[in-house]
């Protein structure tokens, strides 16, 4: 029973994911470059003595990458994480976690042998206790320190090439704040040079893989902290919708009496402080962000360049992006066109799908209309609407999964843009992710959205969909099969009536009204085929 209970004791505060393992923040494990931290369960490296993994070498992809990086050795984030680490644990079954101390999304119990689906809500359908816990929830994080993971302040070339290690603590909110400007940040070239068009996040076959894992992180962080394991992220559903409806006191704070760009003093999200908003101040001093404050988040929904971004996402835009066919075209980047990925993301019309990066459609759109420090991409996730944003545009995700049902070959393998092709490991998690291995319905990761939880009917309306479409695409070709089978059965059982005359003799006034049953049965087999 005693063992028991520790296992269990292990399962609740095993590490979550997220960027430097604070155990491997540290000389030893920068120069001899292996992040292997014992698993606290039995005390071996990655808990091989439990036979949850081993401390292995990194295998890296070496498929080609797209022209829109042309430097190499540059930036730390090349070939993540081997700039930092080529030994990590690789975990067996459905282990995981930089010990191997966790289980994979999707599973829970001490041997992480217990499937489990964890159903989002639509913000608006929770209880008023749900929504207070939900906005409690977020404030912890905002104020508890995260337990495993610390931030890098400085490059690998600034910590001395790991003998001078720059690392700091940060809250739990906030390391997923850092997280997201570090995936999306410029290259520090030196001097006063930086590459601009790079982002290992956004842009690019991983934009959606990657804010998937960010949300399923994020959820395990707060069930963590709070011992809510049923926790899952609401989403704000904003088709048609005419102007910020969560944007209130109720819920993600109102709009100040005296100054439309902050939010309302009677909303606890009034007093949070933005950290990574100041992308031209650190390429100027080519330097990280350090998490430091930075002021109020700022926010001021409607008042956008309306030449932009004209209004939210409507049904219709939703739909019809839905109905595009391919993951991925042509770069790969925002300049794709006819791309699902490209104009969820919002570099494409939502009406014709042709790239249009002077207009900002679906997903850029929420940001653009919020008009704060939701805009500016390195800094968006400072503001909690980011949250129910993304889990809404990880339900439109879904919904073209589960409606054109690709194989894992339809994401690039080879030639996107440098960290998005499939074999790559996402910026910056540790442990390990690659991109293809989120490519995937979300119920086979452990959660679903309400919404999406349909009839029977509608499920096998939604199953013959895709099949429906490859129908269309053949049906010449179908029609004039059926045609050459008829013809060829017309022609075969009029020469088998003739011979049979022809042998048999038999009179007309003495055949039998019936054919026998053997011979029926071929013939109808014959038609039917």
């Amino acid at each position: 029973m005693l063992r028991f209970a520790l296992g269990f004791l292990l399962v609740i505060l095993q590490p979550s994911t997220g960027q430097f393992p604070r155990v491997c923040a540290n000389v030893q494990s920068l120069l001899s470059k292996e992040c292997c931290p014992p698993w606290d369960g039995d005390g071996s490296t990655c808990g091989e003595l439990s036979s949850r993994g081993s401390c292995q070498n990194i295998l890296l992809s070496q498929a080609p990458l797209g022209p829109q990086f042309p430097f190499s050795g540059v930036d730390d984030r090349e070939d993540w994480p081997s700039v930092f680490y080529n030994r990590t644990c690789r975990c067996e079954g459905n282990f995981m976690g930089f010990s191997c101390g966790e289980c994979k999304f999707g599973f829970s119990g001490i041997n992480c042998t217990e499937r489990q689906v964890k159903t989002r809500r639509n913000i608006f359908q929770l209880t008023a206790s749900e929504k207070n816990k939900f906005l409690a929830y977020l404030n912890l994080a905002k104020n508890i320190p995260s337990q495993d993971y610390v931030i890098a302040t400085g490059t690998y070339t600034q910590m001395n090439n790991g003998s001078n290690p720059m690392f700091r603590d940060i809250n739990v909110y906030d390391l997923f704040v850092w997280m997201h400007y570090y995936a999306s940040r410029d290259t520090l070239l030196g001097g006063s040079n930086v590459w601009r068009d790079i982002d290992f996040a956004h842009e690019a076959p991983g934009f959606l893989p990657w804010h998937r894992v960010f949300l399923l992180m994020w959820e395990r962080q707060i069930q963590r902290i709070t011992g809510d394991e049923n926790f899952t992220i609401p989403y704000w559903d904003w088709r048609d919708a005419e102007d910020c409806e969560v944007c209130n006191d109720e819920y993600m704070g109102g709009r100040h009496p005296s100054n439309p760009n902050l939010l309302s003093p009677a909303s606890i999200f009034s007093s949070w402080q933005v950290i990574c908003t100041r992308s031209e101040e650190y390429n100027s001093q080519q330097a990280l962000c350090s998490a430091t404050n930075e002021g109020p988040i700022r926010r001021n929904p409607g008042n956008n360049d309306k030449s932009r971004t004209p209004r939210l996402p409507s049904s219709a835009d939703v739909e019809f992006c839905l109905s595009l066919t391919q993951y991925e075209s042509g770069p790969m980047d925002k300049m794709a066109n006819y791309s699902f990925r490209n104009t969820l993301e919002g570099f494409a019309d939502p009406q014709t799908a042709i790239s249009n990066p002077a207009q900002s459609g679906l997903h850029n759109a929420l940001h653009i209309y919020m008009n704060g420090s939701m805009s500016q991409v390195q800094g968006s996730a400072n503001d909690p609407i980011f949250l129910l944003h993304h889990a809404f545009v990880d339900s439109i995700f879904e919904r073209w999964l589960r409606r054109h049902r690709p194989m894992l070959e339809v994401y690039p393998a080879a030639n996107a843009p440098i960290g998005h092709n499939r074999e790559n490991y996402m910026v910056p998690f540790i442990p390990l992710y690659r991109n293809g291995e989120f490519f995937k319905p979300s119920r086979e990761l452990g959660y679903d959205y309400e919404y999406l939880q349909e009839p029977a009917l509608q499920s096998f309306q939604d199953f013959l969909t895709p099949y429906l479409q490859q129908a269309r695409q053949i049906w010449a070709w179908l029609v004039g099969a059926a045609v050459f089978g008829g013809i060829v059965t017309a022609v075969l059982t009029g020469l088998i009536r003739a011979c049979r005359k022809k042998k048999g003799g038999t009179s007309s006034e003495i055949q039998p009204l019936l054919i026998e049953s053997e011979d029926y049965n071929n013939i109808t087999y014959q038609s039917n085929f």
